[in-house]
Formats: C-alpha cells, structure tokens, sequence
C-alpha cells in the first residue's frame, strides 16, 4: 500500500484529501508545518509528498529544496500560485506536479496515481523481451551506465549530478538511441502532465543536461535537437 504524505496547514482542504487517497487504496499521514514534514520524511519512507507551497513555518519550496538533499521521492505541489513563473519554479527545483487551489481532491488522487506508475516504471532497468534485473545496471552503449535502481547515470566513468527530472528525461532517450521523443513524451517520462503546459520546461532541462555533459567531455554533445520534434541521444561513432 502506498504511503502518501500530506503537508498542508487548513484542516479542511487536508481532510478532503486524506479521504480521497484513502478511498483511492494509499495509507496517509498529514503534517501541519514544513518542519514536520522533514522530521517525518527523516524518520518514515513514503511514496510520495503531497506538499502545500504557503505553510506558515517555512515556503513549501524551501521545503521541496531541504527534501531534495537527501531524497528523490515524488513531490506534487498545492498552492493559490496560478502565475507560470511559480509552476516552474517550483518544477525546476524538483517537484513532479503542480495543482493551483481550489482542486478537486479526486484529481489530486489520479495525478498521484499517475505518478508513482510511472515512479515504478522509472525504477525499473530493462532487459532482454522486455525483463527486468535491478541488481544489474544497465549499460548503453560505452559512454553511458544507467542505475536505475539508485536513480544514478555515469557517464565516460563520472557521476552525473542530475536532478530527478533530468534523471529520467536523460534515461528516456538513452533507452532508444537516434529515435526521436518529443516534449510531451520527456514530460510523461519525468513524471510531469502533459497537460499543464510545461512543454517548453524541457528545454531548460535538456540545456542543463548538456552543460553537466560538456563538463565531462568539452567536445561531445550525444543530445541532438530536432527542431521542431524533439530531442534524440545519439550514441558516439
């Protein structure tokens, strides 16, 4: 069963989603404040983090960024916030998904359902007819090694330090080489709605990838743009 954390102040928006992730098959816990929550979080492992912005202690983001210091657990922001600039910021620090109030609890519920299918899925390294092993990385072509067991990618021998968005987008075009994904198919990868209209967000994450990559290797960018499609990984010659 799912454990599902709910951080959120006001009692009655917090009830309304206890109930409905309970009728949705999760176990639950609600925290009042942000420092609540990382006690809780450093004590107790959860599935995923239903974490409200405005907390009267300390901004839901700050929050997300103590979080993402020690732990890559699914999060998905509530907040009065509607404005685009708040979405991605609060996308870029590392959150999944962003629901602006007032929401209907059962969207909350699918959104979070959503989201740890495709957690799930993330955690999982592909084998042969479509197998699984995860005590064996696995490895594409000789530049690149993925873990997806501890979320980690090495690339010519060093660690990225990527953030979960990256991990995945990274790991999605690593899986078929040369094939072309667009933006909605890397948003589906990282866990994010295609419908919340992030599509352009991707971009920031590719050219961040490619700056951690240049690090690496100055003179080799396996990211390939497709103006107008997408992005593929294009394995080296």
């Amino acid at each position: 069963m799912p454990h599902i954390l709910i951080v959120e102040d006001e009692a009655a928006i917090a009830d309304t989603l206890l109930y409905a992730l309970k009728a949705d098959g999760h176990s639950t816990h609600w925290a009042l404040l942000g420092r609540d929550a990382l006690d809780y979080l450093a004590s107790t492992a959860v599935d995923l983090v239903v974490l409200d912005v405005g907390l009267p202690d300390q901004n839901g983001f700050e929050v997300c960024k103590q979080l993402r210091r020690t732990s890559e657990v699914p999060v998905i922001f509530l907040t009065a916030r509607a404005a685009e600039v708040d979405r991605i910021v609060g996308l870029e620090i590392g959150a999944d998904d962003y629901v602006v109030k007032p929401f209907s609890p059962r969207e909350v519920a699918v959104r979070v359902r959503t989201i740890l299918k495709r957690s799930a899925a993330g955690k999982k390294t592909p084998g042969e007819n479509g197998a699984t092993d995860a005590n064996h990385p696995a490895r594409v072509e000789s530049e690149f090694l993925v873990d997806s067991e501890r979320a980690l990618i090495t690339y010519r021998g060093t660690s990225l330090a990527l953030t979960p968005h990256e991990f995945h987008i990274l790991a999605c075009l690593l899986r078929r080489p040369e094939q072309v994904f667009t933006r909605d198919q890397l948003l589906e990868a990282a866990g994010i709605s295609t419908q919340a209209g992030y599509a352009r967000n991707v971009d920031t994450h590719v050219k961040d990838l490619r700056a951690k990559l240049r690090a690496i290797h100055a003179e080799r960018d396996p990211i390939r743009t497709h103006r107008g499609f997408g992005y593929s990984y294009q394995p080296d010659a």
